[in-house]
């Protein structure tokens, strides 16, 4: 598991490769994520290996190219706070290229691989956003491989924009347990990014038993890890805070388990 003062990961570097969180470095057995940042006509690229990946254009444009095959021109917003995302599917033991046509945030989420599938552009639209919560506690949702969607291995990415002022992931939940139909294991990171970019957001990562507990100020850019136990995050009055969650465990089902103390919330 990982160690409790590593569950917040600040970028190592401005430019080229800002992130890179593999099941090693993590202390986990699932998933991966890194993070490219690159000027317009840089190149990055690699390679699937035993893993399924997903490319998400966090913000700017690029050519992408899966095996030799031209994906075309993809991209079309400039931040996370402007729409849906465009993302590409990577089957296990592809190679990838990104060849930047503006400047680019790439995001790579990474998870054991397996299965007959096919390399494919998940476009914007190809699942509707959805708001979820009421109140305080509103938040728009983003699903870019759910667990509905019968097209990954393991994999399951998803992007949330949580409003200034509001919870998100909350009431507190989990899911550490293989324990179906009541519960699924599933690993979580989140990409954090908040606008205007000088602001915070809090997150706090706990088990029951406070085994676990920590409490994390988050700042943009900033990577948090979640091998265990509830993770809700809080905004700040005039930061909207962008996440992009990358999750994955010995199943592709997505069911978590409420904290009972606050499960009051959801009536």
């Amino acid at each position: 598991m990982a160690n409790q003062q590593n569950l917040r990961l600040r970028p190592q570097a401005k430019t080229g490769l800002v992130h890179n969180v593999t099941p090693q470095s993590a202390g986990w057995r699932y998933v991966g994520f890194a993070l490219h940042k690159l000027a317009s006509g840089e190149v990055t690229s690699g390679e699937a290996g035993v893993n399924e990946l997903c490319l998400v254009l966090v913000s700017g444009k690029a050519r992408i190219s899966v095996d030799g095959v031209d994906m075309g021109e993809i991209g079309e917003r400039m931040s996370p706070f402007e729409g849906a995302p465009w993302a590409v599917y990577v089957p296990m033991g592809s190679e990838w290229v990104a060849d930047a046509t503006t400047d680019l945030e790439l995001a790579v989420c990474a998870a054991p691989g397996g299965g007959d599938y096919t390399a494919r552009i998940i476009a914007p639209g190809t699942h509707p956003r959805i708001t979820r919560g009421k109140g305080a506690n509103v938040r728009h949702v983003y699903n870019i491989m759910p667990e509905d969607d019968g097209a990954a291995n393991s994999l399951l990415v998803v992007e949330v924009i949580t409003p200034q002022g509001n919870t998100s992931s909350y009431p507190p939940h989990k899911h550490d347990q293989d324990n179906l139909p009541h519960e699924s294991e599933l690993e979580e990171t989140y990409f954090h990014r908040l606008n205007p970019p000088q602001g915070f957001a809090m997150q706090r990562v706990y088990t029951d038993d406070r085994s676990l507990d920590e409490a994390l100020v988050i700042e943009d850019g900033d990577v948090t890890l979640v091998p265990r136990g509830y993770h809700p995050v809080a905004t700040t009055a005039g930061y909207d805070l962008y996440y992009l969650n990358v999750m994955a465990g010995p199943k592709r089902i997505w069911k978590f388990h409420n904290a009972p103390e606050h499960e009051w919330l959801l009536t």
